[in-house]
């Protein structure tokens, strides 16, 4: 029998205890124990960022990052950034420009939108496209998402980036 460990985190606001083994990594832990599906697995290698979330503060690829880092850590998904049914501007830009196809990693196009937006509010479309260099998207060539993050900055700003 496998060692449990007892992780205490806060996820999307709420106070959440699980129990995980050494090897889990935070996306098990997240999609299920947790039961938050927004997450996407896909490469399990950490190299296409479909499942990147924001732990503390930082984006981070789900999929390599052990479950018990998360002790103690707040973790925001794709579905804590909507309040009260209202979408998150990122959310609401890249619904409204079209910026996704399969949809596949939008999540985590997002997600690291998020954090770099959380750093920089007034970011340049050099500083988007580092921040999400570590998320592949296969369908849509980058542009439009990119356009949504300019645009979510620029809401988020009240305007003031033009």
């Amino acid at each position: 029998m496998k060692n449990k460990y007892k992780v205490t985190l806060k996820v999307n606001g709420e106070e959440r205890e699980c129990y995980v083994e050494a090897g889990d990594a935070l996306i098990e832990l997240i999609r299920d124990k947790i039961g938050i599906k927004g997450t996407k697995t896909a490469c399990d290698k950490g190299d296409c960022g479909a499942c990147t979330v924001i732990m503390n503060g930082k984006a981070v690829k789900s999929c390599i990052t052990p479950a018990l880092q998360a002790d103690g850590a707040e973790i925001t998904t794709i579905e804590g950034l909507a309040i009260k049914g209202k979408l998150h501007p990122l959310q609401e830009e890249f619904v409204e420009i079209a910026a996704v196809q399969c949809g596949y990693c939008t999540p985590g196009l997002i997600m690291s939108a998020k954090a770099l937006l959380d750093e920089n509010n007034n970011p340049t479309e050099e500083e988007v496209k580092e921040a999400i260099s570590g998320n592949i998207c296969r369908c849509t060539g980058y542009v439009k998402p990119i356009k949504a993050i300019l645009n979510a900055a620029e809401k988020l700003n009240g305007g003031a980036n033009k």
